[in-house]
């Protein structure tokens, strides 16, 4: 935790970054796109020695651990998605809620799980929500 001090705003204000008034950690200040770890040496008197790249290493994965974290989701529920499968044979036409445009590519590509339809050309978040909730209340699609 660097405490509130003239030496440690005076560098935020210079790198165009808000002032602190309260004790921060060094991690929420190098999360600041304006601030890099090399910046705050001058306030950091326990630094260790190490190699810069383990710093920049540390420093990436500060700045970009809500996209990191956000991509996992994304790829969890994906896998989620791909492990919800398609009965063969389904007639798409039939599925109250599907767009007309969803309905002929699904009926015309055959998708067999709800992963795949996803990522087809013409077939909206709203159709695999219709699709999602169909399977649910037929009680199929799980693998």
């Amino acid at each position: 935790m660097l405490p509130p001090s003239e030496a440690l705003n005076s560098i935020l204000v210079s790198r165009e970054t808000s002032p602190v008034s309260t004790g921060a950690r060094l991690a929420e200040l190098i999360r600041r796109p304006e601030l890099d770890y090399a910046a705050l040496a001058p306030v950091d008197a326990g630094r260790p020695r190490l190699p810069a790249a383990v710093f920049e290493d540390v420093e990436i994965s500060l700045k970009y651990e809500g996209y990191i974290r956000r991509q996992k989701a994304q790829i969890d529920e994906t896998r989620r998605l791909e492990n919800r499968l398609l009965p063969p044979g389904v007639d798409y036409a039939r599925i109250t809620g599907l767009r007309k445009e969803a309905q002929e590519k699904l009926q015309r590509i055959r998708p067999e799980n709800i992963g795949q339809a996803s990522r087809i050309s013409g077939v909206s978040p709203a159709d695999i929500s219709v699709l999602l909730v169909w399977l649910a209340k037929k009680g199929e699609g799980k693998r």
